[in-house]
């Protein structure tokens, strides 16, 4: 019901929408005495329930020649504590109809389960178990590490495009750790040690450094009694927690690189420019720009560069918006015979006629439903409601975000995204990263002599 009625509020034509009255998402807070931030949202909707723990540490935070730490942590975080075996986070979920993951982004790690709401009680338990007594000994490091190894290998290894995708941080940003890539890389990896290891654990794994998210169904008074007795007793350590420092300055000139791999089926581009934090004001505007040039079939990229151009194979854009400086990239995969300076041209012109003519009512209406129906869709289930609650807090850095974000994306005016595609694209500079084919090896000459 909620994307029809979306739907039908975008098709207005030339006119500006009205303003959807959008239901908060209700919730409330707590600090326990060790710092643990204790965040609930109550719905009945379902007998289920979501229990997530966000810990403000990314990949951002891996110690100086260590990267992939924070993406190795997250793997161990299910080898097993003093009281829980390995892998019994799948006993305590997926046995019981339920789900649990996790997931490394730059900023921050979460852990996220979803349970019928009657196993609530032991999920809280199970969580603030492995905060407290995690087992980190030599066999789990070792075998986790070699799993993130092998997801190295997949991903960016064996993938035609992996390469591309690598370079990206690595050739944005000149001197902030995002410029290390969250998977981190095999020779880094093994030289970690596990003394390493737990002391990354005993520095960031802690309860003044986590946010526990309950939400769906529940007892307000039971939940706050089971955080009490479960959660309450890990102890805050004394030591301050590190934090990154590290300002990425801004760009004084356009840099270029390429990067080559050994199966690349089409040549590649991406387009790079420096984008604000997450908690910049303009952070709703840019959004909607990525939405206009690269969100679907119907966006502007596509249609220019792919269905009427056919210059293109494949093309994105996306606002990648982190706590700090974040990017706004551009992806392109050439279709057969088109140059990369074809495809760059086009890419741009784009880009200009973006920030040179003002967005129609009808499209900018279009794009504001496409995104409300997606966050609206996405806070329908528990599982969703406390995601949204996460990334408000730990990246947008306020709970209260959760709500705002859907009228910041309401009152983005034609004005805002021209004005913003003026101040971070047309007029900032920007990191061309071509990808080609590797060159063949050259051949040995007859007698052994090249």
């Amino acid at each position: 019901m909620i994307g029809v009625l979306l739907l039908a509020a975008g098709a207005v034509g030339a006119m500006p929408a009205a303003k959807l009255q959008i239901p908060p998402l209700a919730f409330t807070e707590r600090v326990l005495a060790n710092g643990l931030r204790v965040v609930a949202a109550e719905d009945h909707s379902s007998p289920t329930v979501s229990v997530q723990v966000w810990y403000d540490v990314g990949s951002k935070d891996d110690p100086d020649g260590r990267s992939g730490f924070a993406h190795l942590f997250e793997h161990l975080m299910f080898k097993g504590s003093r009281y829980l075996r390995a892998e019994q986070f799948d006993r305590l979920t997926e046995d019981v109809g339920g789900a649990n993951n996790a997931g490394t982004g730059d900023d921050s790690t979460m852990y996220e389960n979803v349970v019928p709401s009657n196993h609530l009680e032991r999920l809280l338990w199970a969580e603030a178990e492995r905060m407290a007594n995690l087992n980190v000994d030599d066999a789990n490091f070792r075998s986790e590490r070699a799993v993130v190894e092998e997801e190295y290998r997949q991903r960016v290894l064996a993938d035609p495009y992996g390469r591309l995708q690598n370079a990206i941080d690595t050739r944005s940003y000149a001197v902030h750790p995002y410029r290390r890539p969250g998977i981190g890389n095999i020779d880094e990896l093994e030289a970690a040690s596990l003394e390493d290891v737990r002391a990354f654990h005993r520095t960031f794994y802690r309860p003044d450094n986590a946010v526990l998210i309950v939400a769906g169904d529940f007892d307000p008074k039971e939940l706050d009694a089971w955080v009490d007795r479960y959660f309450a007793p890990i102890e805050r350590p004394a030591t301050a927690i590190p934090r990154v420092t590290v300002v990425e300055p801004a760009r004084v000139r356009d840099a270029r690189y390429t990067e080559r791999g050994p199966n690349v089926p089409l040549p590649a581009l991406a387009l790079t420019w420096l984008a604000p934090s997450a908690r910049s004001p303009d952070a709703a505007a840019l959004k909607m720009v990525a939405a206009l040039l690269g969100n679907g079939e119907s966006s502007r990229l596509n249609q220019a560069l792919v269905y009427r151009g056919q210059i293109a194979q494949d093309v994105s854009f996306s606002a990648d918006l982190r706590v700090d400086k974040g990017l706004l990239v551009a992806l392109a995969v050439a279709a057969s015979g088109t140059s990369l300076a074809t495809l760059e041209h086009a890419l741009l012109a784009e880009i200009d006629l973006l920030a040179t003519k003002p967005v129609p009512g009808a499209e900018l209406a279009k794009v504001r439903t496409q995104l409300l129906t997606q966050a609206l869709l996405g806070r329908e289930t528990p599982l969703g409601k406390a995601e949204a609650l996460g990334e408000a807090i730990l990246v947008g850095g306020d709970a209260q975000r959760v709500n705002r974000e859907l009228d910041e994306l309401q009152a983005v005016t034609p004005a805002d995204v021209q004005r913003v595609v003026r101040t971070y694209l047309t007029g900032a500079n920007r990191v061309t990263i071509e990808y080609l084919q590797e060159k063949p090896a050259a051949k040995a000459a007859p007698g052994g002599t090249q």
